[in-house]
């Protein structure tokens, strides 16, 4: 058995560093072999950057998924072509730079991940998501049945057709994007874990991560305001899914929601 570990939209300092203190924990407690992480919003809320890339890595990240705000830093572009392990969306067009999907090696045998962005409601709409993934899949498969993908899209809809799209091809189809954990865990009957949204690593006593009186600022006047990052305790949230590394059917599937509380607080 091999048991992976995911974990939602990172927000801000807060949930990097709760990352990073807590993933030796989760290897250590939970018997972790293998983590997946969205820098998504890890640089001051948007974007990710070479430094945070790196330090993610070094705390025990195996791969890191992004979404939408994948080019928000601009001293990313350069550094994702060199540093495989960090992803963009799979379906972007032809030529894009980066890269949508990885196969690592592991002690339980070779584990795949995919990153795909959905269309509906989302921002400068990319490739159908359904065919870009398909095609990679059935590419990925020669090579492992451990397949790990995380969907990164606004609507349930979507992504709970992406998991039945892929039942029995992947090990586990999990959403990101909204920062609000679901409670669908599932396991399909074709052998896919699903969790429609796996939540956030952020402040807990926020709006999605953010200032809780600056967002209701901006709902009670419509006018532009600066979003900062909430402060206090922190919760990651994801999901642990037991897969069968010989088959590459999940075995169970876990959400988690561990609060981390830092010492100066």
């Amino acid at each position: 058995m091999l048991r992976l570990l995911f974990l939602g939209d990172i927000v801000g300092d807060p949930g990097r560093r709760g990352v990073i203190e807590s993933l030796p924990w989760f290897k250590q407690e939970k018997g972790v072999d293998f983590v997946v992480v969205n820098g998504e919003n890890s640089a001051a809320g948007r974007g990710i950057s070479p430094k945070i890339s790196i330090d993610l890595l070094r705390a025990g990240a195996a791969v890191i998924t992004t979404g939408d705000h994948v080019w928000d830093q601009r001293d990313i572009a350069p550094y994702i072509t060199t540093e495989p392990r960090l992803l963009r969306p799979i379906n972007y067009p032809p030529g894009t730079i980066g890269n949508g999907s990885i196969v690592l090696q592991t002690a339980k045998g070779k584990v795949g991940v995919i990153n795909v962005q959905g269309r509906t409601f989302m921002n400068t709409p990319l490739e159908n998501p359904f065919l870009a993934i398909e095609a990679e899949v059935a590419r990925m498969r020669e090579e492992t049945h451990i397949i790990f993908v995380d969907i990164h899209a606004e609507t349930t809809s979507e992504k709970i057709a992406m998991g039945r799209f892929l039942d029995g091809k992947v090990s586990a189809v999990v959403g990101t994007h909204t920062h609000t954990q679901t409670a669908d865990e599932q396991i399909f009957p074709c052998g896919t874990a699903f969790l429609c949204d796996a939540g956030m690593c952020g402040p807990s006593e926020s709006v999605l991560g953010r200032d809780i009186e600056a967002i209701i600022q901006r709902f009670t006047t419509s006018r532009p305001v600066v979003y900062p990052i909430a402060r206090g305790p922190v919760v990651l949230q994801g999901a642990i899914i037991d897969i069968d590394e010989t088959t590459g059917r999940a075995m169970h599937i876990e959400r988690v929601a561990h609060k981390v509380v830092f010492p100066e607080q």
